[in-house]
């Protein structure tokens, strides 16, 4: 694993945790799992038990539900997230395209991080509406 200094210093790059202080930043990398996962490895499997919250620092991953690709995602994206807070199993699968690095904020972590930096989980809340928006517009 990278040092934490230096994902900090990569996490503040990322849009996400932009609002976040280096203390702060270095308080969440705390309780983050890096993890690299080979191109084709299937990181969340739509229908199974999500395991926490993912961010991407390196490579490509695609979003598929149901044999079709949605979404791909890159540096500073995250995925997960759905299962985490609600609960329940992953709406799609999501598999690495590239070589693909990602930290982990492991489920039962991702409430106490959440709460305890407001602004974080507002700019997750962006991105989820921005998400959501584009999926109705596929939808019409």
């Amino acid at each position: 694993m990278a040092g934490r200094d230096e994902i900090a210093a990569t996490l503040a790059q990322f849009a996400l945790f932009a609002d976040l202080s280096m203390a702060q930043l270095e308080a969440v990398v705390g309780q983050l799992d890096e993890t690299w996962f080979a191109p084709g490895t299937r990181i969340l499997r739509q229908g199974l038990s999500g395991s926490g919250l993912y961010f991407v620092l390196d490579g490509t991953c695609a979003v598929e539900a149901n044999g079709k690709e949605l979404a791909r995602l890159g540096r500073g994206d995250f995925f997960g997230e759905i299962s985490v807070l609600l609960g329940g199993a992953p709406v799609a699968d999501v598999v690495a395209v590239s070589e693909a690095r990602c930290l982990i904020l492991p489920a039962p972590s991702v409430e106490k991080v959440l709460t305890s930096y407001p602004r974080l989980m507002y700019r997750m809340l962006q991105v989820q509406s921005r998400r959501l928006h584009n999926a109705n517009k596929w939808r019409s």
